[in-house]
């Protein structure tokens, strides 16, 4: 799976949960919220104020590394 910045976080967190540590270092401590499962990547790295592509290489290496 490639992570994309119009993915939405519940998806990306249903395929591995380990990727809940990534959102949680920008901040986003609410990841069980219905609300925060819907919104995209990108969107959440607007609110906490994140540079989404460091957030999704993260993410893919992570992934990659598996």
């Amino acid at each position: 799976m490639k992570v994309t910045k119009d993915m939405l976080i519940g998806d990306v967190l249903d395929f591995d949960r380990g990727t809940a540590e990534f959102f949680f270092e920008i901040g986003m401590h609410c990841l069980g919220c219905p609300a925060s499962r819907g919104e995209s990547i990108e969107d959440a790295c607007k609110v906490h104020g994140t540079d989404c592509e460091a957030l999704l290489a993260k993410i893919n290496a992570y992934l990659e590394s598996k």
